[in-house]
């Protein structure tokens, strides 16, 4: 991508890890390079948007990542002349057909976030190796003020690595006002103790499947309505074992979807699509959705995300996993945007495309 302003030539170029431009060694502070150096990105997509003068002096720079298959950029860091290197990057975003953009505050004065349209997000109790900060910009309108992205769930990393059915819904009870947990279950509040509590209640060791989790959510906050949407009349999730313990957890599935049955809640046995999940999300619901990570990672593992919004052209999810390998931080998987045809293709369960789902009315 190339445009011009005024004599400034803009560029998009794409990273190598192994040879930065030279230019960056007098433009960009020596914190910030060590950031951009100190991990491989290319899990992230990494990209230079750079403004050049005619004497080929570059005047801003922004590194800007994003996950395949998703509809936002984050920009790392803006060096130079920020305002208009801000506004490369949106307009790129755009052409790309982008429609959101994060920024990850590390050395960032809010301020100077607001003069340039990104309003602060919600940070995390604990941001990890991340920023302390976070902002987006929406370049596209909400679908309704059910579904609008306004407000946020607690961006809240996963402590383990079976443990994301459990954030997602804590999430979603956190974000629905007037809502308290029995004595015996968690409340909404995220912390490691209530995430371990949560999963203990609906694992299937050590994944969860729709059914356990919806009895489990059921248990804790007994006045939510809730439907399970899995077009599988078998237990699922059980490819990669072999004899016993393929049968001792059927066994737990079958009691769970018997245990479902008995506490009233719904079972829908067909497929549920992206246009349908916008629908329950435009009329206040909210969808804790099974994806497959190999879009993401490369492999093909089923991962809980809960959907809380859309915007025109893509859902608005919360997932709990951060990758902080590839460069990875809460900003970057916190009111991430998929767009709906990307979803409809994410969405299903490894090996056999089941869909699952988890509706929170």
């Amino acid at each position: 991508m190339t445009t011009s302003d005024a004599g400034i030539d803009v560029e998009a170029l794409d990273v190598d890890p192994a040879h930065w431009p030279a230019q960056l060694d007098t433009l960009a502070p020596r914190q910030v390079l060590a950031r951009w150096k100190g991990v491989v990105r290319s899990g992230q997509r990494p990209r230079l948007v750079v403004r050049q003068a005619a004497d080929g002096e570059w005047t801003g720079a922004a590194l800007v990542t994003s996950r395949a298959r998703t509809a936002g950029w984050t920009i790392v860091d803006v060096v130079g002349e920020v305002g208009p290197t801000v506004a490369a990057v949106i307009t790129a975003a755009r052409e790309s057909g982008q429609v959101q953009v994060r920024w990850e505050g590390w050395d960032l004065d809010p301020a100077l976030a607001a003069g340039n349209g990104f309003r602060p997000m919600r940070s995390p109790s604990v941001s990890g190796n991340g920023p302390s900060a976070g902002y987006v910009r929406w370049l596209v309108p909400s679908s309704g003020p059910a579904g609008a992205p306004d407000a946020e769930p607690e961006p809240y990393r996963q402590s383990t690595h079976f443990s994301c059915a459990a954030v997602g819904a804590l999430q979603a009870m956190a974000l629905r006002d007037g809502r308290s947990a029995t004595n015996e279950g968690p409340t909404g509040e995220l912390t490691r103790e209530a995430e371990l509590r949560l999963w203990r209640s609906a694992t299937n060791l050590p994944s969860v499947e729709p059914f356990g989790l919806a009895v489990a959510v059921r248990r804790a906050w007994p006045d939510v309505p809730l439907e399970v949407a899995l077009d599988a009349d078998q237990p699922i999730m059980l490819e990669h074992l072999e004899g016993d313990e393929v049968e001792w957890r059927a066994i737990l599935q079958r009691s769970s979807r018997a245990e479902a049955a008995e506490l009233g809640i719904l079972h829908r046995t067909d497929r549920l699509t992206s246009r349908e999940i916008r629908a329950e999300i435009e009329q206040g619901r909210q969808v804790l959705l099974l994806l497959s990570l190999e879009a993401w990672m490369g492999v093909e593992v089923p991962h809980w995300v809960l959907c809380h919004a859309v915007v025109d052209g893509a859902v608005v999810i919360e997932d709990p996993w951060v990758t902080e390998s590839v460069g990875e931080t809460w900003v970057g998987s916190h009111l991430l945007p998929i767009a709906d045809e990307d979803l409809e293709m994410m969405a299903g369960i490894p090996p056999g495309g089941h869909r699952g789902a988890v509706v929170l009315g």
